[in-house]
């Protein structure tokens, strides 16, 4: 008796994902082969997978840029038949069939760009071998997939279409604006509120990302996309303070 899989039996086997302990209630999670942008949609499916079916034990499932930490309970499962759930559970979804988020938001954020609010950018067009408009020209041009939420909400961003990757600045900032647009590697993120950071800083958007006041606090969430659209500083006063929908710049994008 054959042992091999039918044809149609091989197109439903599990995706390969790597489970590696850790710690002794965790589980990082990703998948071990792809390209970038592949790894990245894959921990973002991952994640939906696991909420909506909630394996055993499980406590939480924190994103990352291209991997997801499971937390559970070790007393309820252990951490290979939790892998093994996850693999059983991302087979039997379409895992393979999941797309660009079909059920994802798309936002145009403007950015103004000055020596104020972009004191990095010579900086990166140095690194790059550029000059400063083209590296705001690959910027616009890149629809940027929003990996994760991180620290205080902000939406973590990839990938920006530069010729290299950037690098992180040689000291730190203690104090970076809120609506602060920031580049390392080939990711983006977005200030949301006053605080240091490593990142070049290449612009600022005068809308608000995150507002506590609002129900959720952002509009945005992980696997909705991006496109930023350099305006002139004219439009900060008029823009400023509004809250980040999808249509906060639909109208003026128009014109």
């Amino acid at each position: 008796m054959s042992t091999h899989p039918a044809p149609a039996q091989r197109l439903s086997l599990p995706p390969d994902i790597t489970a590696v302990p850790f710690g002794d209630s965790a589980l990082m999670v990703s998948l071990a082969s792809g390209t970038v942008d592949e790894r990245q949609r894959g921990s973002r499916r991952l994640r939906e997978i696991l909420l909506e079916v909630r394996p055993h034990g499980l406590l939480d499932v924190v994103a990352g840029v291209d991997s997801v930490l499971v937390e559970f309970d070790c007393l309820a499962v252990s951490h290979g038949q939790l892998a093994q759930t996850i693999r059983l559970a991302a087979s039997g979804t379409g895992f393979h069939d999941e797309g660009a988020n079909p059920g994802g938001k798309h936002f145009v954020i403007p950015l103004v760009v000055n020596e104020a609010f972009a004191p990095d950018l010579p900086d990166v067009a140095l690194e790059l071998g550029i000059s400063q408009e083209a590296v705001l020209g690959h910027l616009e041009a890149s629809v940027l997939n929003i990996n994760l939420l991180a620290s205080a909400m902000a939406p973590m961003m990839g990938r920006v279409e530069f010729p290299g990757q950037v690098s992180r600045c040689k000291e730190p900032r203690t104090n970076v604006a809120p609506g602060s647009v920031m580049v390392a590697g080939t990711n983006a993120i977005i200030q949301p509120f006053p605080g240091p950071t490593g990142w070049k800083v290449i612009g600022r958007t005068p809308l608000v990302v995150c507002d506590i006041r609002e129900d959720p606090p952002t509009s945005f969430k992980s696997g909705d996309t991006v496109r930023f659209k350099v305006v002139p500083g004219s439009e900060w006063e008029r823009l400023q303070g509004r809250f980040l929908r999808t249509d906060s710049y639909m109208i003026e994008e128009e014109h």
